[in-house]
């Protein structure tokens, strides 16, 4: 049989942990020698402040319709081949993975910044926000923060 493995973009928001090696694997492909991938971990504090844990809140449905659009325009933009964007909702806490982003290029650069420009157009556009809760009370994630 011949066949032809087309591109894909997988994305996933929901309270389910996500499991890495189940992102990495969806990008997997043989015609691709780069994968890069991102992790985004629940931080123990905030500008010498002590975090205890978050609470992510999206507004799921127009979430998952932002982050499709970004990762369409991305592969564009940078000729990537696969692209896979899972964040997690709910209460976690300091060590859970928040996000994880895989992007699979023929080369290493394109996958690197194609990576990278979808954490900045996530940051920066999905209704997805967080809060965190401090030793001395919460308080919620700004868009100026770099994380």
């Amino acid at each position: 049989m011949i066949g032809r493995l087309l591109s894909m973009v997988f994305v996933r928001v929901d309270t389910d942990e996500i499991d890495v090696s189940e992102s990495i694997r969806r990008v997997m492909s043989p015609d691709c020698g780069g994968v890069s991938v991102f992790i985004g971990t629940v931080r123990d504090n905030y500008e010498g402040r002590k975090v205890r844990g978050v609470s992510i809140e999206a507004y799921d449905e127009m979430a998952v319709e932002d982050l499709e659009r970004i990762a369409r325009e991305v592969k564009d933009m940078f000729g990537v081949r696969d692209i896979s964007i899972q964040h997690r909702t709910g209460r976690l806490d300091v060590g859970d993975i928040i996000v994880v982003i895989a992007v699979s290029a023929p080369h290493r650069k394109e996958a690197f910044d194609a990576c990278r420009e979808v954490l900045e157009r996530l940051k920066r556009t999905t209704p997805i926000w967080k809060q965190e809760f401090l030793e001395e009370g919460s308080r919620w994630a700004g868009e100026d923060e770099d994380g």
